[in-house]
């Protein structure tokens, strides 16, 4: 069981400040939420970084978006997204053309392989997502939206 700062209080241990047990569990708790949905992923042969990509290219049918604009939306840093692009493009999950009148320009799209794969995995998404968190109110998941919204703003 994880240690607390009441455990170390009780305990006349050194601790660390509510700040850092605040940071640490938010950490902690991404990373179990993480590790849980890459195990949803892997048998659809996809990261969550993958699905993400295809999540937001989903949203942005028909036009696609272009690689910055991707990157800009994406749920975590991805410091190669074009290297990212192209094992996606590989697998024929997207496709990137150049725009005619600007060569510079890339728009990515998702293919129709990709949209199958996505929306195949919707319902499974939405399930582990309630498995997950489903133990929640609504007033607490809005609380819990709201405080991490909170957190990531602060600068």
């Amino acid at each position: 069981m994880p240690r607390t700062l009441r455990d170390d209080l009780r305990q006349n241990k050194p601790f660390t400040s509510l700040h850092e047990e605040a940071m640490l569990n938010v950490v902690r708790t991404s990373a179990a939420m993480t590790d849980a949905f890459d195990e949803l992923l892997g048998p659809h042969g996809i990261s969550s970084t993958q699905y993400n990509v295809l999540r937001i290219l989903r949203g942005a049918e028909p036009n696609g978006l272009c690689r910055n604009e991707l990157r800009d939306r994406m749920l975590t840093r991805m410091p190669d997204v074009t290297r990212l692009l192209d094992r996606m493009e590989e697998a024929g999950l997207v496709v990137r053309s150049r725009d005619n009148e600007d060569r510079r320009l890339v728009s990515t799209k998702i293919t129709a392989a990709g949209r199958r794969l996505v929306d195949k995995l919707d319902v499974p998404v939405g399930e582990h997502n309630r498995r997950r968190i489903g133990h929640l109110t609504a007033k607490q998941l809005s609380d819990l939206v709201e405080l991490l919204t909170l957190a990531r703003n602060s600068g």
